[in-house]
């Protein structure tokens, strides 16, 4: 659902009501475009289009595959795409991001929709996150800016800068501390930062305190290696924002100024607000109402959009799902089958670690709503290989799911299982129950808290399975609904299962 209609005169945040962490926004022409963390899902850096900053649709990714591609053959849920930066140049699209694993990759693409270059690892090197590169059209050079990740450092609260060549290919030298937060009295966990240049300043809007409590930091400098000024900007006080920070600045064709950021919210992940800003009167911008979140509030000087947000709902036309969905890991050839008809057939892949969705890379996901809503799709089994399963997770640190699973006297059953998240095995959430046509309509109420309710259909009506599960998050992602199937190890191709009818609902 839309948080706007056209015929309104105020929008209501969040404008992206899911997990679209670590948001960054640019506009070319009369076109805003954003992009956000993917972390180890494939493809990664999605990219939304939006004319109006408040509604937005998915475009595409600009990532088809995690590198080192070997490295992503399994799910690694908390790291690959850190939050990314978005800049458009010299007619290209640019995208930087930090793996903290690897170093700091780009890409570039002469439209959004690609096609987009192969990655480049620009620096290598353990913690490296969060970059933004800075094309200063007055003097022709180029910049990067990067924060550091201690968790592979041993180093954070503290941003270094480098000269770039121009094209993006190289950096010019080794780079030196630009801002050292811990010699800002009460700054912790400085990183996000946005580069950007105003009114003859170098400005890096970036965040600190934390994801949870934190707040939303400006610096600025007369030369980009400093010294910087700072300033706090935006930050809880009174509202129910918490953490209010990390996201980008961008201007409209008619000179109005905004920022959009995100919130944590648990297993929601972090959802993205837009917040006016403006410059104040000494020349430092001023986020929000007066430096707090808005929840509500009029919205951009820009003509009047249709309601649109990122799409959910899925029928599969010819086996191929929509650009919402996002494997766990690198995607492998055979996993979902192309055909002639709508739904979508996965392959019952066969795994050691069938008893742990966490360890599966071949779990098609998407993004957990953020409002209370009814999640649905219709599954049949279509295996007779003992063992094999498919199904509907809520998929975090913990998990649950229903399906169906093929017995070891050949009957189908329903099952419904959980794992918390400490246990390296799922277990029964609920008593199985026969499923004797092998096909059943699946479905999640997930209410305030990210409270799921699970229940079913095997043809004898709707009920209700196992107690409530609330869902987690990763550690830095949210959590996800999935779709898979699978079988234990053994020999010999282990059948499929075919999904259709996907609907995500308003509860």
């Amino acid at each position: 659902m839309s948080p706007v209609s056209p015929e309104t005169e105020t929008y209501a945040n969040p404008v992206l009501n899911a997990d679209w962490s670590d948001p960054d926004v640019i506009r070319v022409g009369d076109d805003f475009y954003l992009t956000a963390s993917s972390f180890g899902r494939a493809p990664g850096l999605p990219l939304l289009h939006s004319r109006d900053l408040v509604n937005w649709t998915l475009v595409g990714h600009a990532l088809e595959r995690l590198e080192p591609a070997a490295e992503f053959r399994v799910p690694r849920h908390d790291c690959g795409v850190w939050a990314p930066s978005l800049r458009h140049h010299d007619d290209r699209f640019w995208i930087f991001w930090g793996d903290p694993d690897q170093g700091v990759y780009q890409v570039n693409a002469p439209e959004i929709r690609g096609p987009w270059t192969a990655p480049h690892l620009l620096k290598p090197g353990k913690g490296l996150i969060d970059p933004c590169p800075l094309w200063d059209e007055e003097t022709g050079e180029a910049y990067l800016v990067h924060a550091w990740a201690k968790s592979r450092s041993g180093v954070k609260n503290r941003l270094t800068g480098h000269r770039m060549r121009p094209d993006g290919t190289a950096l010019l030298d080794d780079g030196e501390v630009i801002v050292d937060a811990d010699r800002i009295p009460g700054w912790f966990t400085l990183e996000g930062p946005k580069l950007y240049r105003h009114d003859g300043w170098f400005w890096i809007l970036a965040p600190a305190g934390g994801v949870e409590t934190g707040w939303q930091g400006a610096l600025r400098s007369r030369g980009f290696f400093g010294p910087y000024e700072h300033r706090i900007v935006l930050e809880q006080r009174d509202t129910d924002v918490n953490g209010p920070h990390q996201g980008g600045w961008v201007r409209t064709a008619t000179g109005e100024d905004w920022f959009l950021h995100f919130q944590q919210r648990g297993a929601y992940g972090r959802v993205v607000h837009l917040q006016p800003m403006r410059w104040g009167p000494d020349g430092w911008p001023v986020l929000g109402n007066d430096g707090a979140p808005v929840a509500v509030h009029r919205r951009p000087d820009l003509p009047p959009q249709p309601p649109a947000a990122p799409a959910t709902d899925d029928d599969f036309p010819g086996g191929r799902y929509g650009r919402q969905w996002q494997w766990t890991a690198n995607p492998e050839d055979g996993w979902a089958t192309e055909h002639s008809a709508d739904g979508l057939r996965l392959t019952c892949v066969r795994s050691a670690a069938a008893h742990d969705l966490r360890r599966l890379p071949n779990v098609l996901t998407q993004r957990l709503p953020g409002l209370p809503s009814v999640v649905e799709v219709e599954l049949r089994l279509d295996s007779d290989a003992p063992g094999a399963r498919a199904g509907l997770a809520v998929l975090g640190d913990a998990f649950s799911w229903i399906g169906l699973q093929r017995g070891t006297d050949g009957t189908v059953h329903l099952v419904h299982r959980f794992a918390e998240s400490v246990a390296e095995a799922e277990r029964d959430a609920d008593h199985p129950r026969t499923a004797p046509e092998g096909r059943a309509t699946l479905r999640v109420e997930i209410g305030a808290g990210a409270r799921c309710r699970f229940s079913y259909d095997v043809g004898d009506g709707p009920r209700p399975s196992g107690p409530v599960f609330a869902a987690t998050p990763w550690r830095w992602v949210g959590a996800l609904l999935g779709l898979f199937a699978l079988a234990p190890e053994g020999s010999g191709h282990a059948g499929a299962a075919e999904f259709t009818r996907f609907r995500i609902s308003a509860l």
